[in-house]
């Protein structure tokens, strides 16, 4: 059987064996969906890709602590996610500008291309919600995108219970007034 038929049980207990052909099925079956969720909350490609790359080493040199091999996803996202948010403290603390917000854009009329109304509703809503302030685009993006309850993220962002409720809350508000003007 090949790797690639394997569930994920089968092939995080490979990995567990250090073989290498599964440490790299398995980044290929996480990878997109580990870096889309580094770089919503750090808002740089580079950085994000990073992140995600650093968290593949950790989760496969500390595998041992993980008790589920059906777990690996959360537990991979969640080390993804601590890493992006220490990263996006760190930043905070220097105050870097992330190369992605000051763009110039050139547009040719002649190269116009229709898109799906859906996907520019989408892409709309995901480029105003890097717009908004770090702690207001991280909440909404673990409660809305990542799926996270109010707990998970009360833990995540070491925030109360209130304090998660309330963030959110203007958060959505902030999202509905900038999409207003889009």
């Amino acid at each position: 059987m090949s790797l690639t038929q394997l569930n994920t049980e089968q092939l995080i207990a490979k990995c567990r064996e250090r073989d290498q052909n599964a440490q790299l099925e398995t980044y290929n079956r996480y990878y997109k969906a580990m870096y889309n969720t580094a770089l919503r909350i750090i808002k740089d490609t580079a950085e994000a890709e990073d992140i995600m790359q650093e968290a593949f080493l950790t989760a496969f040199t500390k595998l041992s602590m993980l008790e589920d091999n059906n777990m690996f996803g959360a537990w991979l996202k969640r080390i993804v996610i601590n890493a992006s948010l220490t990263a996006s403290r760190k930043k905070d603390v220097h105050r870097e500008i992330a190369l992605e917000t000051v763009e110039y854009a050139l547009t040719d009329s002649d190269g116009i291309v229709e898109e799906d109304l859906a996907s520019v509703k989408v892409k709309t809503v995901l480029n105003t919600l890097t717009q908004l302030k770090d702690s207001y685009s991280t909440a909404l993006s673990l409660h809305l995108i990542e799926g996270y309850d109010y707990e998970e993220i009360c833990q995540i962002m070491n925030i109360s219970y209130s304090n998660c409720r309330t963030l959110i809350s203007r958060a959505k508000e902030s999202l509905r007034k900038k999409l207003q003007f889009v």
